[in-house]
Protein backbone atom coordinates (compact mmCIF):
# COMPACT_ATOMS: atom_id res chain seq x y z
CA UNK A 1 0.00 0.00 0.00
CA UNK A 2 1.69 3.19 -1.12
CA UNK A 3 2.29 6.23 1.07
CA UNK A 4 0.35 9.32 0.06
CA UNK A 5 2.27 12.48 0.90
CA UNK A 6 -0.39 15.17 1.08
CA UNK A 7 -3.68 14.03 2.62
CA UNK A 8 -5.02 17.21 4.22
CA UNK A 9 -8.34 18.54 5.44
CA UNK A 10 -10.04 20.98 7.70
CA UNK A 11 -13.27 19.82 9.25
CA UNK A 12 -16.58 21.60 9.50
CA UNK A 13 -18.34 21.97 12.82
CA UNK A 14 -21.64 20.37 11.84
CA UNK A 15 -23.28 18.66 8.90
CA UNK A 16 -26.94 18.47 7.91
CA UNK A 17 -26.33 15.57 5.53
CA UNK A 18 -27.92 12.32 6.83
CA UNK A 19 -25.21 10.13 8.34
CA UNK A 20 -24.86 6.38 7.98
CA UNK A 21 -24.78 4.40 11.19
CA UNK A 22 -21.50 2.72 12.09
CA UNK A 23 -21.13 0.46 15.14
CA UNK A 24 -17.49 0.19 16.29
CA UNK A 25 -16.11 -3.12 17.53
CA UNK A 26 -13.03 -2.74 19.73
CA UNK A 27 -12.86 -6.51 20.20
CA UNK A 28 -12.18 -6.95 16.47
CA UNK A 29 -8.38 -6.73 16.51
CA UNK A 30 -8.11 -7.58 12.81
CA UNK A 31 -10.27 -4.55 11.92
CA UNK A 32 -8.24 -2.30 14.22
CA UNK A 33 -4.98 -3.55 12.74
CA UNK A 34 -6.20 -2.90 9.21
CA UNK A 35 -7.40 0.54 10.25
CA UNK A 36 -3.99 1.35 11.75
CA UNK A 37 -2.28 0.25 8.53
CA UNK A 38 -4.57 2.45 6.43
CA UNK A 39 -4.00 5.40 8.74
CA UNK A 40 -0.22 5.10 8.71
CA UNK A 41 -0.14 4.85 4.92
CA UNK A 42 -2.74 7.43 3.90
CA UNK A 43 -3.31 9.87 6.77
CA UNK A 44 -0.31 10.23 9.06
CA UNK A 45 1.79 12.33 6.72
CA UNK A 46 -0.48 15.28 7.53
CA UNK A 47 -2.75 14.22 10.41
CA UNK A 48 -0.87 13.38 13.60
CA UNK A 49 -2.09 11.41 16.61
CA UNK A 50 -0.10 13.44 19.10
CA UNK A 51 -1.70 11.95 22.23
CA UNK A 52 -1.16 8.33 21.21
CA UNK A 53 2.07 6.33 21.30
CA UNK A 54 3.21 3.64 18.87
CA UNK A 55 3.94 1.24 21.71
CA UNK A 56 0.50 1.61 23.30
CA UNK A 57 -1.11 1.11 19.89
CA UNK A 58 0.95 -2.00 19.17
CA UNK A 59 0.23 -3.53 22.57
CA UNK A 60 -3.52 -2.84 22.44
CA UNK A 61 -3.90 -4.09 18.88
CA UNK A 62 -1.75 -7.19 19.32
CA UNK A 63 1.00 -6.06 16.94
CA UNK A 64 4.55 -7.23 17.82
CA UNK A 65 6.90 -4.29 18.32
CA UNK A 66 9.30 -5.46 15.62
CA UNK A 67 6.47 -5.57 13.05
CA UNK A 68 5.27 -2.11 14.09
CA UNK A 69 8.78 -0.74 13.64
CA UNK A 70 9.24 -2.47 10.30
CA UNK A 71 5.89 -1.86 8.62
CA UNK A 72 4.17 1.09 10.32
CA UNK A 73 6.98 3.43 11.35
CA UNK A 74 8.58 5.03 8.31
CA UNK A 75 11.10 7.33 10.01
CA UNK A 76 14.17 5.31 11.07
CA UNK A 77 14.79 7.76 13.92
CA UNK A 78 11.35 7.14 15.45
CA UNK A 79 11.30 4.84 18.47
CA UNK A 80 8.51 2.50 19.52
CA UNK A 81 7.77 4.62 22.58
CA UNK A 82 7.36 7.88 20.65
CA UNK A 83 4.12 9.73 20.10
CA UNK A 84 2.50 9.28 16.69
CA UNK A 85 3.48 12.58 15.11
CA UNK A 86 4.57 13.73 11.67
CA UNK A 87 6.97 16.25 10.21
CA UNK A 88 4.42 18.36 8.33
CA UNK A 89 5.06 22.06 8.86
CA UNK A 90 2.01 23.92 10.16
CA UNK A 91 3.06 27.10 8.37
CA UNK A 92 3.56 25.27 5.07
CA UNK A 93 0.27 23.39 5.21
CA UNK A 94 -1.56 26.63 5.96
CA UNK A 95 -0.12 28.07 2.75
CA UNK A 96 -0.85 24.94 0.71
CA UNK A 97 -4.39 24.25 1.91
CA UNK A 98 -5.57 27.37 3.71
CA UNK A 99 -5.56 25.70 7.13
CA UNK A 100 -3.32 23.35 9.07
CA UNK A 101 -4.49 19.71 9.13
CA UNK A 102 -5.98 18.95 12.56
CA UNK A 103 -4.68 16.31 14.91
CA UNK A 104 -7.11 13.38 14.84
CA UNK A 105 -6.49 11.77 18.23
CA UNK A 106 -9.76 13.04 19.70
CA UNK A 107 -11.59 13.61 16.42
CA UNK A 108 -14.25 10.93 16.97
CA UNK A 109 -15.04 12.30 20.43
CA UNK A 110 -15.27 15.87 19.15
CA UNK A 111 -17.74 14.78 16.48
CA UNK A 112 -19.89 12.95 18.99
CA UNK A 113 -19.36 9.50 17.52
CA UNK A 114 -18.08 7.54 14.53
CA UNK A 115 -21.03 8.05 12.16
CA UNK A 116 -19.72 11.39 10.87
CA UNK A 117 -16.29 10.13 9.88
CA UNK A 118 -17.63 6.89 8.39
CA UNK A 119 -20.06 8.79 6.16
CA UNK A 120 -17.46 11.44 5.34
CA UNK A 121 -15.00 8.86 4.02
CA UNK A 122 -17.65 7.51 1.66
CA UNK A 123 -18.99 10.87 0.43
CA UNK A 124 -16.29 12.35 -1.81
CA UNK A 125 -17.39 13.12 -5.34
CA UNK A 126 -16.11 14.82 -8.46
CA UNK A 127 -16.44 18.61 -8.49
CA UNK A 128 -14.50 20.37 -11.24
CA UNK A 129 -15.11 23.74 -9.58
CA UNK A 130 -13.01 22.81 -6.55
CA UNK A 131 -9.21 23.34 -6.58
CA UNK A 132 -8.50 19.64 -6.02
CA UNK A 133 -11.34 18.41 -8.21
CA UNK A 134 -13.41 16.83 -5.43
CA UNK A 135 -16.01 17.85 -2.89
CA UNK A 136 -17.78 16.09 -0.05
CA UNK A 137 -21.46 15.76 0.78
CA UNK A 138 -20.81 15.75 4.52
CA UNK A 139 -18.39 18.69 4.47
CA UNK A 140 -19.23 21.09 1.65
CA UNK A 141 -16.24 22.73 -0.07
CA UNK A 142 -13.77 20.51 1.75
CA UNK A 143 -10.08 21.41 1.34
CA UNK A 144 -8.96 17.78 1.54
CA UNK A 145 -8.07 15.71 -1.52
CA UNK A 146 -9.71 12.32 -1.75
CA UNK A 147 -6.67 10.40 -0.52
CA UNK A 148 -8.44 7.04 -0.81
CA UNK A 149 -9.37 7.70 -4.44
CA UNK A 150 -7.23 4.85 -5.74
CA UNK A 151 -9.17 2.48 -3.50
CA UNK A 152 -12.73 3.75 -3.84
CA UNK A 153 -12.53 5.27 -7.29
CA UNK A 154 -14.23 8.48 -8.40
CA UNK A 155 -17.85 9.12 -7.53
CA UNK A 156 -20.01 11.59 -9.40
CA UNK A 157 -23.38 13.19 -8.83
CA UNK A 158 -26.17 10.76 -9.65
CA UNK A 159 -29.35 11.61 -11.56
CA UNK A 160 -32.58 9.65 -11.94
CA UNK A 161 -35.81 10.02 -13.86
CA UNK A 162 -38.39 10.20 -11.07
CA UNK A 163 -42.01 11.37 -10.82
CA UNK A 164 -42.56 15.02 -10.03
CA UNK A 165 -44.26 15.61 -6.70
CA UNK A 166 -46.75 18.18 -5.49
CA UNK A 167 -46.20 20.11 -2.26
CA UNK A 168 -48.12 17.46 -0.31
CA UNK A 169 -45.87 14.71 -1.73
CA UNK A 170 -48.28 13.12 -4.21
CA UNK A 171 -47.22 12.32 -7.77
CA UNK A 172 -48.15 14.67 -10.61
CA UNK A 173 -49.91 12.73 -13.36
CA UNK A 174 -50.38 13.50 -17.03
CA UNK A 175 -54.10 14.38 -17.45
CA UNK A 176 -54.25 12.58 -20.82
CA UNK A 177 -52.42 9.34 -20.11
CA UNK A 178 -52.64 9.17 -16.33
CA UNK A 179 -48.94 8.34 -16.22
CA UNK A 180 -46.63 10.08 -13.72
CA UNK A 181 -44.84 13.17 -15.06
CA UNK A 182 -41.11 12.44 -14.83
CA UNK A 183 -38.28 14.85 -14.15
CA UNK A 184 -34.54 14.46 -13.83
CA UNK A 185 -33.69 14.57 -10.11
CA UNK A 186 -30.01 14.92 -9.19
CA UNK A 187 -27.69 15.08 -6.20
CA UNK A 188 -29.08 16.18 -2.87
CA UNK A 189 -32.68 16.06 -4.07
CA UNK A 190 -32.30 12.29 -4.38
CA UNK A 191 -31.62 11.98 -0.66
CA UNK A 192 -35.11 13.19 0.22
CA UNK A 193 -36.46 10.50 -2.12
CA UNK A 194 -34.42 7.78 -0.40
CA UNK A 195 -31.87 7.32 -3.19
CA UNK A 196 -28.09 7.55 -3.12
CA UNK A 197 -26.94 10.96 -4.41
CA UNK A 198 -23.69 9.55 -5.82
CA UNK A 199 -22.71 6.86 -8.27
CA UNK A 200 -19.31 5.27 -8.78
CA UNK A 201 -17.55 5.65 -12.13
CA UNK A 202 -17.06 2.07 -13.30
CA UNK A 203 -13.51 0.75 -13.10
CA UNK A 204 -12.06 3.84 -11.42
CA UNK A 205 -11.06 2.19 -8.14
CA UNK A 206 -9.12 -0.90 -7.10
CA UNK A 207 -11.77 -2.04 -4.60
CA UNK A 208 -15.38 -3.03 -4.92
CA UNK A 209 -17.94 -0.84 -3.09
CA UNK A 210 -18.24 -3.51 -0.39
CA UNK A 211 -14.46 -3.67 0.06
CA UNK A 212 -14.23 0.12 0.31
CA UNK A 213 -17.01 0.14 2.89
CA UNK A 214 -14.83 -2.22 4.93
CA UNK A 215 -11.84 0.13 4.54
CA UNK A 216 -13.98 3.04 5.78
CA UNK A 217 -15.20 0.92 8.68
CA UNK A 218 -11.71 -0.21 9.68
CA UNK A 219 -10.26 3.31 9.57
CA UNK A 220 -13.17 4.71 11.58
CA UNK A 221 -12.93 1.82 14.03
CA UNK A 222 -9.23 2.56 14.58
CA UNK A 223 -9.82 6.26 15.23
CA UNK A 224 -12.65 5.33 17.60
CA UNK A 225 -10.12 3.27 19.56
CA UNK A 226 -7.52 6.07 19.46
CA UNK A 227 -9.98 8.60 20.91
CA UNK A 228 -10.15 6.54 24.13
CA UNK A 229 -7.68 3.63 24.28
CA UNK A 230 -8.83 2.71 27.79
CA UNK A 231 -12.50 2.36 26.79
CA UNK A 232 -12.66 -1.43 27.14
CA UNK A 233 -10.82 -1.34 30.46
CA UNK A 234 -13.11 1.44 31.71
CA UNK A 235 -16.20 -0.53 30.74
CA UNK A 236 -14.83 -3.69 32.35
CA UNK A 237 -14.06 -1.89 35.62
CA UNK A 238 -17.47 -0.22 35.48
CA UNK A 239 -19.15 -3.62 35.75
CA UNK A 240 -17.19 -4.43 38.92
CA UNK A 241 -17.99 -1.01 40.37
CA UNK A 242 -21.71 -1.53 39.80
CA UNK A 243 -21.55 -5.00 41.36
CA UNK A 244 -19.74 -3.56 44.39
CA UNK A 245 -22.28 -0.74 44.75
CA UNK A 246 -25.16 -3.20 44.53
CA UNK A 247 -23.53 -5.43 47.18
CA UNK A 248 -22.70 -2.44 49.42
CA UNK A 249 -26.25 -1.09 49.09
CA UNK A 250 -27.65 -4.12 50.93
CA UNK A 251 -25.50 -3.48 53.99
CA UNK A 252 -26.00 0.29 53.80
CA UNK A 253 -29.77 -0.26 53.71
CA UNK A 254 -29.72 -2.65 56.69
CA UNK A 255 -27.47 -0.31 58.67
CA UNK A 256 -29.70 2.66 57.87
CA UNK A 257 -32.74 0.70 58.99
CA UNK A 258 -31.09 0.01 62.35
CA UNK A 259 -30.20 3.67 62.80
CA UNK A 260 -33.77 4.78 62.12
CA UNK A 261 -35.49 1.98 64.05
CA UNK A 262 -35.93 4.09 67.20
CA UNK A 263 -37.40 7.00 65.21
CA UNK A 264 -40.61 5.02 64.85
Amino acid sequence: MSLVLIPVTTFSAESTFPLEQMTPDLHNKESLQRGAKIYMNYCLSCHSLQYQRYQRTADDLGIPHELMLEHMIFDPETRIGDLIENSASEDSTKVWFGAAPPDLTLYISLKGGPDYLYTYLKSFYRDDDRPLGVNNLVFENVAMPHVLLELQGLQQEACRQLPQLTEDGSEIQDPLTGEPVLAEICGGDLVARGYSPLELVAGSGSLTPEEYDQVSYDLTNFLYYVAEPTRLERERLGVYVLIFLAFFFVFAYLLGREYTREFH
